[in-house]
């Protein structure tokens, strides 16, 4: 009998679909007066942070939302910060805030999260949106686990009744996907690196979301064939040896690679995708919504804040 090729969820079809439904309400809220805004904080000069901010800011322009881009210098202070942030509180023109993580030592970073007023706080860091999301009710969802529902839903992928495991327990990603899992119907198991026999899970998953943060740890062995797999992880691998690791024998990858001397992998392990029934590729598949549903939030906690 042939093998049945896994159905590869292309994140950046999807991201583009949601883009595009912001736009549309983006005109529609003009119309009405009103144009969301939202302000990112980056601190000092990290290239990756930076070239993720400036992402945003275009994004933002492109689907005509005011953006506005604040940038202290890396000697800020935990107090600089939280000034910046009561400022941005009290701007009626701005509706959502994003401090770009990581930020500097000297700077308490959960004292500065915890300060972005709930209402527009579109990364979901917040502890008030973090309970309103436990409790069902109306919140700003982290970005990365509510592009994940959306992935699953606009693929025709079945959560009701499935049993979804979860490998990572972060406030950003492991807990909330959990919570939006839950409130989808799906029976939900939540691993991390204390788990018992976590292979024995994992292979009970009909839907596996991967988020443990380190590179091919989730491995065939671990994977009940046909199952969803939800790749969360990108880490960047830059020796002959991991690659050869992930992607021997993979000719257009090793031409990236020697390229840019440099590739990115997963928190699963590209054979296992094999098993799979769906899964979102690393780069291409979680990746791209995560901008998405920031800009969708910004719209969102524009009309919440507006009560329409």
């Amino acid at each position: 009998m042939p093998k049945v090729l896994a159905r590869i969820l292309d994140g950046s079809a999807i991201a583009a679909q949601i883009k595009q439904e912001v736009a549309e309400e983006v005109k529609r809220l003009a119309a009405q007066g009103v144009r969301p805004g939202l302000a990112a904080v980056l601190v000092g000069h990290v290239p990756a942070s930076e070239i993720y901010v400036k992402s945003k800011v275009q994004t933002c322009r492109e689907l005509g939302l005011y953006s506005d881009l604040l940038t202290p210098p890396d000697t800020v202070t935990t107090e600089d910060m939280l000034d910046v942030v009561r400022g941005l509180n009290d701007r009626d023109d701005i509706d959502g805030i994003l401090v770009q993580l990581p930020l500097p030592r000297q700077v308490e970073t959960k004292v500065l999260l915890d300060a972005v007023l709930p209402d527009k706080d579109v990364d979901g860091f917040h502890p008030v949106n973090a309970g309103r999301l436990q409790a069902g009710r109306p919140a700003l969802a982290p970005c990365t686990p509510a592009g994940i529902i959306e992935i699953l839903k606009r693929s025709d992928l079945p959560i009701a009744g499935q049993h979804a495991v979860v490998v990572g327990r972060s406030d950003i990603v492991g807990k909330p996907m959990a919570m939006l899992l839950l409130h989808e119907n799906a029976t939900v198991t939540i691993c991390h690196s204390k788990t018992r026999d976590l292979g024995a899970v994992t292979r009970e998953a009909d839907i596996l979301v991967a988020a443990i943060g380190r590179p091919g740890f989730v491995t065939p062995e671990m994977v009940k064939p046909g199952a969803t797999i939800v790749d969360v992880g990108i880490n960047r691998i830059s020796t002959r040896e991991e690659f050869d690791r992930y992607f021997a024998g993979n000719a257009k990858r090793l031409a990236g690679f020697e390229k840019r001397g440099s590739t990115i992998v997963g928190d699963v392990h590209p054979a296992a995708y094999e098993l799979a029934g769906a899964y979102t590729p690393v780069p291409g598949g979680v990746g791209p919504l995560t901008i998405a549903m920031l800009m969708s939030n910004t719209v969102r906690a524009a009309k919440m804040r507006r009560g329409l």
